[in-house]
């Protein structure tokens, strides 16, 4: 019997949610399955990964074949270096304690990565949230001083046109 490490699709229309399930290769998609290993989330930034490693591990060297998209995640969880190294173990090319030692530092290191990214991507939202609060006070401003000017009574101008000469003759009043 072939059996598959693959995705089994759960959650709504366009927000997907995934079990990580062991199956027989012949089963649907969304089938029958044996077991199920984890979650796998890709609405969020980075994509959520919940594993039980150990059974994962443990199938992995049983024989069962990932899909493209489990391999991509077994390999982003360091399963797939954890295999090659416990595959050198076997040969003896490798101690178990070199391995364990390598495995360790390589998942360091990818910790590391992953939350630099996580902090990299917060840092940037708080800097376009700060930028879109300076660009929206501005645009306040300027429609207030616009609302204001808008209000304000006109100023009367009154231009002083130069009087005209008065002639020298009086009017008499005439008499009744």
């Amino acid at each position: 019997m072939a059996v598959k490490i693959r995705l089994f699709r759960r959650g709504r229309k366009k927000l997907a949610l995934y079990d990580v399930v062991i199956a027989d290769a012949r089963s649907p998609r969304d089938g029958k399955f044996i077991e199920k290993i984890g979650v796998y989330n890709p609405n969020t930034n980075p994509a959520t990964i919940e594993l039980n490693e150990n059974k994962a591990f443990d199938w992995l060297m049983k024989g069962a074949q990932p899909t493209d998209t489990v391999k991509a995640m077994l390999s982003y969880k360091g399963l797939l270096f954890q295999k090659h190294l416990q595959i050198g173990v076997g040969k003896g090319s490798i101690t178990q304690e070199v391995a364990d030692a390598k495995l360790a530092t390589w998942k360091t290191n990818k910790a590391n990565k992953i939350n630099n990214k996580v902090s990299g991507l917060a840092s940037a939202k708080a800097k376009s949230q700060t930028e879109k609060l300076a660009a929206e006070v501005k645009a306040n401003t300027a429609r207030a001083e616009a609302i204001v000017n808008k209000n304000k009574p006109a100023e009367v101008v009154i231009e002083e046109t130069p009087a005209a000469p008065v002639s020298e003759e009086v009017s008499t009043p005439v008499a009744e």
